[in-house]
């Protein structure tokens, strides 16, 4: 049995390591607090401030099935220290849980009935909550044949009809049906009636006038006399428009919303008519460039064109997803890459992150951004686009590329992922999940993940996928790292993360692959984060304050 000065020793050395810990979070050294956070914890595990601190680490690194269980020992150590309500809620809401969330922030509100700040963050997390919950009420299924894509022509825009959309012609006959009923029913079922037509022209108006923005007016479209930026001539996007909108981006100028719908039009039937699994031939003597993660940092993209040239034929790019959400520029960011990627389909391929979904551009910032500098209707047209992104690409048959990872079962062949049907948004599991949201980690076998959603998987995993698919080397993004990239699994896996000083706070480089052809060895090169406009990351995001 140890003895009280021991416990004593133990105790006054956990403090110190803690102290040690709090000085390297606020460096923004994360991985090292956590790694500093831990020995505390295993010096003395009865401290709440140790488990709540560690799993504030744990949420900047976006660790937050971590986070969560960290949170909630806290909480188990001393049910009324405040702080792990408010850790755990913060990991609540970054995984999309916002019931739990809600309930943590309400107990806090129970413990700290006067403070401030606490009865401020319930309120803006009901707000929010309330926001989240109505949209989805009103949110109805968009069938393919009422696509925003396909519901005009942008050569017919201020060209008269005189045919009645379908929408108001539901609307007409809801009216007319309510009117009928209360005219010659009883009131009872005229009433029954009346309310199924008043719930149907609710979802219809929505759709119409603002709501999910399901329905694009050609007005809006036209384009004004006094505007001086880029201009799609026809259908052919150039590189002269393709130099002139980013120069204009880079000024902070718009594009305008016609080209904006042309460039996502035509991206869409370029993207749909891919595989789920793309293969790229690179001939002999030709480079590809891999690129990760660029979460909406347009200017550091720019950095990586001014380094390695602009995406051509003769210098293609792989943007191995997550190209938007947390940077404020996600916009500016994904016009880019679709702008190149319709100029020139065999310049630029595009693989699809777990940030490429509804959910997440609602969380972390994209949704917003594209309702403020264009509106909701564009909303919906970038989740179609998104759901039409292949999942992963195989390079000259050596390397598999895709966005998160390796899967829950082995015996996963290559032939499985190109038969999955990814035209829709990210399943809670399953193969396609597995792809988006796995992370690798050191051990072997598979395991829960860091996140609270998929699993992480350990170097036995990746040989055998390898073997079984006769590849030679994994690619994969999804994870900071202090030097852009990271080399795992004995060499048989590589991270690659081009968002340098990652939302402005992680102090990480960036990082891109160059594999040449023949041999595909990767070689890496590094770069630092480049000066940009000020206007903060998560600037459009829900629940910003809660990540601070």
């Amino acid at each position: 049995m140890p003895s009280m000065s021991n416990n004593n020793s133990n105790v006054t050395q956990a403090e110190k390591i803690k102290c040690r810990a709090n000085k390297a979070f606020t460096a923004h050294k994360y991985a090292q607090a956590i790694d500093l956070y831990t020995q505390a914890i295993e010096l003395n595990n009865q401290n709440a401030i140790y488990w709540a601190n560690r799993a504030f680490a744990r949420i900047k690194l976006e660790e937050y099935g971590s986070a969560l269980e960290d949170a909630s020992k806290a909480i188990e150590v001393n049910p009324r220290y405040s702080k792990g309500y408010y850790r755990r809620g913060a990991a609540y809401l970054a995984m999309g849980k916002f019931k739990e969330a809600l309930k943590d922030f309400q107990q806090l509100k129970k413990m700290c009935p006067n403070d401030p700040d606490t009865i401020r963050k319930l309120k803006e997390c009901e707000k929010a909550i309330g926001k989240l919950n109505s949209e989805e009420v009103v949110a109805a299924p968009v069938p393919e044949t009422d696509s925003v894509t396909n519901s005009i022509d942008v050569h017919r825009i201020g060209v008269s009809s005189t045919s009645v959309p379908t929408q108001m012609a539901i609307v007409a006959a809801a009216v007319a049906t309510t009117a009928i009923a209360i005219s010659t029913l009883s009131t009872k079922v005229a009433t029954v009636v009346a309310a199924v037509a008043v719930v149907v022209l609710i979802i219809m108006g929505t759709r119409l006038w603002g709501g999910s923005g399901c329905v694009i007016n050609a007005k809006t479209l036209d384009v004004e006399p006094q505007y001086s930026g880029a201009r799609i001539e026809g259908d052919t996007i150039t590189l002269d428009f393709v130099k002139k909108m980013i120069d204009n981006f880079k000024n902070q100028k718009p594009l305008h919303r016609r080209y904006v719908f042309q460039i996502l039009q035509q991206t869409k039937k370029i993207l749909k008519a891919l595989p789920s699994l793309v293969d790229i031939t690179i001939p002999e003597g030709k480079c590809i460039t891999v690129c990760g993660d660029v979460h909406g940092q347009f200017y550091d993209l720019l950095n990586i064109f001014e380094l390695n040239g602009l995406p051509s034929e003769d210098n293609p790019y792989l943007f191995n997803g997550d190209f938007v959400d947390r940077g404020s520029f996600s916009l500016e960011v994904i016009l880019t890459l679709f702008a190149v990627k319709c100029m020139s389909p065999s310049a630029i391929h595009l693989s699809r992150g777990n940030h490429e979904s509804k959910t997440m551009n609602k969380m972390y910032g994209f949704e917003g951004e594209v309702k403020t500098k264009l509106n909701g209707t564009f909303v919906e047209l970038f989740a179609e686009v998104f759901c039409c992104l292949p999942l992963a690409y195989v390079l000259n048959e050596k390397v598999f590329v895709v966005h998160g990872g390796l899967f829950s079962v082995d015996g996963v062949k290559l032939s499985d992922i190109r038969m999955i049907n990814r035209f829709c948004e990210p399943p809670e599991k399953g193969l396609m999940s597995d792809l988006l949201w796995s992370d690798p980690h050191p051990y072997p076998g598979r395991g829960p993940s860091k996140r609270g959603v998929g699993l992480s998987f350990g170097a036995d995993v990746t040989k055998r996928f390898l073997e079984d698919n006769n590849l030679d080397l994994l690619v994969r993004s999804h994870e900071v790292k202090d030097e852009g990239y990271e080399i795992a699994h004995d060499g048989k896996l590589i991270t690659v993360f081009s968002a340098p000083n990652y939302c402005d706070q992680m102090g990480n480089k960036g990082a891109f692959i160059r594999f040449e052809a023949p041999d595909m060895k990767p070689t890496i090169v590094t770069f630092s984060a480049v000066p940009h406009p000020d206007v903060k990351p998560m600037a459009y995001a829900n629940f910003f304050q809660f990540f601070q």
